[in-house]
């Protein structure tokens, strides 16, 4: 017979999503993309970051809207580049399915963060498999406004994201909205969700949440997931 310690609460197992179909055509991993057109991204709190303000490896879990898990994200780095480069540095984000196998990797090279630098602008490249190219997010220049362009595999725009002047507001979500090519309709949009003031002001963990037609193909999925990370680590991983 089992006796529990009183007070003692056993660790809770996930809830995950139920592994659907895999379409044809679609990568390995991403048949999870195809029914759902919400993503919630939680950022792990670390201690040693909240206490010793020592930056760490990001860790990451995402939801449906149901609050079932869908993947897992860590980034893959060494101590002196998130040191030294903060939120500017370069790294590679590793997502695993729910069985623990890989389905994306996401790239981001070491680039100059400055707007007047428009030749040094931010870049992700989005593979699933790992070493297949999916998708990238490419930074465009614009002296007040953050801008990005969505491209498929053949390095085509599909998509544009356009964020607000000042991605710094109190109790309050940041949008930044899913645009088409010409920037005339509003298809989607990545949110920086509020989290409370306590965790806005001690820590640099964020919460997101990524909208987009259930339709969209779902290697346009992945690249809108893969700049939803671009996006926190160029506007929100500022050590608090």
């Amino acid at each position: 017979m089992f006796f529990s310690a009183a007070g003692y609460m056993p660790p809770q197992v996930p809830m995950v999503m139920p592994v659907p179909d895999r379409p044809l055509g679609c990568p390995p991993g991403l048949e999870y993309l195809t029914q759902i057109d919400q993503l919630l991204v939680q950022q792990k709190v670390e201690l040693a970051e909240v206490i010793l303000g020592w930056e760490t490896n990001n860790k990451y879990t995402v939801k449906n809207s149901m609050g079932q898990q869908v993947f897992f994200v860590a980034e893959e780095n060494d101590c002196c580049n998130r040191q030294f480069c903060g939120p500017l540095r370069s790294f590679v984000l590793h997502v695993q399915d729910n069985m623990g196998q890989e389905v994306m990797t996401l790239t981001r090279p070491l680039k100059c963060g400055s707007c007047c630098f428009p030749c040094c602008l931010q870049e992700l490249e989005i593979q699933s498999p790992p070493g297949n190219p999916i998708g990238y997010v490419i930074q465009n220049w614009h002296p007040f406004l953050p801008k990005y362009t969505i491209l498929n595999e053949k390095k085509e725009a599909v998509l544009k994201i356009l964020g607000p002047f000042c991605s710094c507001r109190c109790c309050a979500d940041v949008n930044f909205d899913v645009l088409s090519v010409d920037e005339s309709t509003k298809v989607g949009r990545i949110a920086k969700q509020w989290t409370g003031m306590v965790r806005e002001a001690f820590t640099d963990a964020d919460n997101f949440g990524i909208s987009f037609p259930m339709d969209l193909d779902v290697k346009i999925k992945a690249a809108l997931f893969g700049a939803c990370f671009l996006i926190d680590f160029m506007f929100f991983e500022h050590n608090k």
